[in-house]
């Protein structure tokens, strides 16, 4: 169990924007050593230019679906500052709609950057993690991975898989000094959503919004072995438990939720247009 994160290296994907910036920001506070890759390299470079007043940050521009570029990405991170810490798995990806109006390019790139890109890098992190003596995994899951959510059949079912492989891979480590954790938001109020929000399900917008800080905070929290699980909000956690566990009972508040998405969403798109 990670007691402090000072001097601590951390790698955070997707570290560009939202939820990973928040990340990045909240762990150099912490003062720990940041391993930052997305992308976009003017976004990369611009968070990192922020935070280096505060702490190293090394950036790395890659694409976390390339095998040998995950491989190379922590070989990089220890021979730059030492030892592998803390690996949080991010980025993610949604093409949103019906499966049948998905291209299936996407259905694979999904299947690819959500889960199969944090399996390989948790796999990987392994050995470098006991090198270090101590260490986290966290991966970045979804309330869709709690209750399947139709309009997004790929995205819940790589969440879905995230969430199950958090849990074993935390029973395999449990005696090792390495967490592993898997935080599970709802909405979030970041451009992963608030961009797209007339492509996003009515029924998301059901669901109380948290802040990228919020997920943040809930990240370091797992990260120093405090919880296997951090669902934001907890009473949404417990209405995707119900819903699991009771399918029918799903389809019959669906109306309803999506009756209340719709009106939180004219509010998010009003906002959003000032009106």
């Amino acid at each position: 169990m990670l007691t402090t994160f000072e001097n601590k290296t951390v790698i955070i994907t997707g570290a560009s924007a939202g939820v990973g910036a928040a990340c990045a920001r909240t762990f150099a506070a912490l003062k720990a050593k940041l391993v930052l890759v997305a992308r976009g390299e003017e976004a990369l470079n611009a968070i990192a230019d922020e935070l280096r007043p505060q702490c190293e940050v090394l950036t790395v521009v890659m694409n976390v679906s390339n095998n040998e570029e995950c491989l190379a990405l922590l070989e990089k991170a220890e021979s730059t500052f030492g030892a592998v810490h803390v690996v949080v798995n991010n980025a993610g990806m949604h093409s949103r709609g019906d499966l049948e109006k998905v291209p299936v390019a996407d259905v694979a790139a999904m299947v690819d950057i959500n889960m199969r890109a944090p399996l390989l890098l948790s796999a990987a992190a392994i050995p470098y993690l006991r090198r270090a003596g101590e260490g986290a995994i966290v991966n970045v899951g979804s309330l869709a991975g709690r209750a399947p959510l139709q309009g997004a059949a790929t995205y819940s079912a790589t969440k879905a898989g995230l969430r199950a492989f958090s849990y074993a891979l935390a029973d395999e480590l449990r005696d090792s000094g390495i967490s592993v954790g898997v935080i599970s938001p709802g909405p979030i109020d970041t451009g992963f959503i608030m961009d797209e929000i007339d492509q996003v399900e009515d029924i998301v917008f059901s669901q109380p919004m948290s802040s990228a800080q919020q997920v943040a905070d809930g990240i370091v929290a797992i990260a120093a072995g405090k919880q296997t699980e951090v669902v934001l909000p907890a009473s949404s956690g417990k209405l995707t438990h119900l819903s699991y566990l009771f399918p029918n009972l799903r389809r019959r508040i669906r109306p309803k939720l999506y009756e209340q998405g719709r009106k939180n969403k004219d509010k998010y798109r009003n906002r959003q247009t000032g009106q």
